[in-house]
């Protein structure tokens, strides 16, 4: 995947000082994400989280890239040494502008607002109330099974 943007002042606020960083995003992951990423390593510096170790799921890794970016004072990650022992499809990353609700993003990419369900659940671990989504926010946008 390799290096991916985020809104530096957009998110929740995890910790106060660069310090802090990386044991906060540590925890952070290691909390919502348990037993799916193995050996995980975590870096912060200016503003870049780099994160390394291996995921049960291209999908895990994913979650953890944007549960790392979707952090207030992150502004980049770098998953390049996060790899995935399972190889699936990539979901789309989106980007929240303002105005969008989830019926409207599955409408723009499933063709049905009524789908909004699927991001929800692809997304569990960023958004916790499908009615709260913010400007600059990145989602997943997971491939429909057919």
């Amino acid at each position: 995947m390799g290096m991916f943007d985020f809104v530096k002042n957009a998110g929740e606020t995890v910790f106060k000082t660069d310090e802090q960083a990386a044991d906060e995003i540590s925890k952070l992951l290691g909390k919502n994400l348990p037993g799916q990423i193995s050996d995980l390593r975590v870096e912060f510096d200016k503003g870049t989280v780099t994160l390394a170790g291996r995921c049960v799921s291209q999908e895990a890794k994913e979650k953890a890239v944007l549960m790392a970016g979707n952090i207030k004072n992150v502004a980049k990650v770098d998953d390049e040494r996060l790899v995935s022992i399972a190889k699936e499809d990539q979901a789309d990353f989106y980007t929240i502008v303002r105005g969008d609700t989830l019926s409207k993003i599955a409408a723009k990419y499933y063709g049905k607002g009524s789908k909004y369900p699927v991001i929800f659940e692809a997304n569990r671990e960023i958004i916790k109330d499908a009615n709260l989504i913010y400007p600059g926010q990145v989602i997943r946008i997971p491939k429909l099974k057919k």
